[in-house]
């Protein structure tokens, strides 16, 4: 039996005191964060909250198994928030749909959600209907059975099964009206989280669309935690979050889906969502973790191109210096060695070693201690 099959659905119960501990470290990583990005330097919180946007947008497409170009993402997302597209490649009408859907998610989030709104975010997905012909765009999904699968070692995952089509629009209507009433979980800034965990099980459970579910989901969810943080500001992905643990988000859904977690049986109730949350807030932990190391990074890359206004670099020494300087602690966690640097700039490996040497000279980058074939370079802390 799945969740929604139970006579109680959607009636869900959480066991509060298992809660509380995690929900209290959530907050205070909000605030924290909240707290740095508001004592930024003048036009460094722009930057902070665009690299966060940029995570967004490339992580919630990638767990759909969907690899975007992070240029025309970076492009899109400049556009969006009013900053300089110089240099950049030009954007694709998919990133930019994507990127403006995601904003719009969280701008004016005490606004009501609407069928209406979803359908236009699913059909911003597919700005080329004609290359999605057997996916339905603008609509809700058709009379086939949905079965929400992924891609696991080479092979197909069915993780559970969406509630039938004929009962789709009552359900969706039923989540929507809960969704915008005030009041059904106090709205103070923990209870505001509950919400976003329920709210995002519960629509990913709909499955509404033909394809897209999981992008839409990730949206609504944003959406729900900018109203529990009172702001639309974004400084950290929860999308990059679940990328990072997809496996074990696809296990904690599939259990939860099929009552089978170790609380559902104790209780003896599918509606026993309490592991779900659990995994949520863990989840937050991590992507409010992040949202600190991306403020700390924005910081360090500012200071680095303030030391270095006079370093004379070639352009494909600034982008990989400025990839490093973006994604340190989440790409490059053990630096970046010469191969990687000729697969970033599509020069030669001698061209590249040279460009490595020539930038520790200039005091850009440090050797790492290990040598030989395994020579590596970082940034030159010494800066930070």
């Amino acid at each position: 039996m799945y969740i929604w099959q139970s006579k109680n659905w959607p009636n869900f119960i959480f066991q509060q005191e298992k809660l509380d501990y995690k929900l209290e470290v959530v907050t205070g990583l909000q605030k924290k964060l909240i707290g740095r990005a508001r004592d930024l330097p003048e036009n460094l919180d722009q930057l902070a909250e665009m690299d966060a946007l940029i995570q967004n947008a490339l992580q919630t497409s990638e767990i759909e198994g969907e690899h975007l170009d992070a240029g025309s993402v970076h492009s899109s997302v400049a556009r969006q928030l009013g900053l300089s597209q110089a240099g950049l490649p030009v954007a694709t009408k998919q990133t930019d749909n994507l990127v403006e859907m995601l904003k719009q998610a969280t701008q004016f989030a005490e606004i009501p959600l609407t069928i209406d709104m979803l359908i236009d975010w699913q059909s911003a997905l597919f700005p080329q209907s004609s290359l999605y012909k057997d996916t339905l765009v603008g609509q809700l999904r058709g009379d086939d059975l949905m079965q929400v699968v992924s891609q696991q070692g080479g092979r197909e995952i069915i993780h559970f099964e969406a509630p039938p089509r004929e009962s789709l629009n009552q359900q969706i209507d039923l989540f929507l009206n809960w969704l915008n009433q005030p009041g059904t979980i106090k709205e103070d800034s923990k209870q505001g989280l509950l919400k976003a965990a329920i709210a995002h099980l519960w629509l990913i459970t709909l499955h509404p669309f033909d394809d897209g579910n999981g992008r839409v989901t990730r949206a609504v969810t944003d959406r729900m935690l900018a109203k529990a943080e009172k702001t639309s500001i974004r400084f950290y992905s929860l999308s990059a979050s679940i990328e990072a643990s997809r496996n074990t988000y696809y296990n904690i859904l599939q259990k939860t889906q099929s009552c089978e977690t170790e609380l559902q049986k104790q209780a003896d109730s599918c509606m026993d969502i309490t592991e779900w949350i659990e995994w949520f807030l863990d989840c937050l932990v991590q992507a409010l973790q992040q949202g600190l190391d991306r403020i700390k990074r924005v910081i360090i890359k500012a200071n680095f191109w303030q030391v270095h206004s006079q370093t004379v670099l070639i352009e494909r020494q600034v982008k990989v210096l400025n990839r490093l300087l973006d994604f340190s602690g989440e790409q490059f966690t053990q630096g970046i060695n010469a191969s990687k640097y000729k697969s970033l700039t599509k020069i030669s490996k001698a061209t590249a070693t040279r460009d490595l040497s020539d930038l520790v000279e200039k005091g850009c980058l440090v050797l790492l201690p290990a040598g030989g074939r395994s020579t590596r370079y970082a940034i030159n802390s010494k800066i930070e």
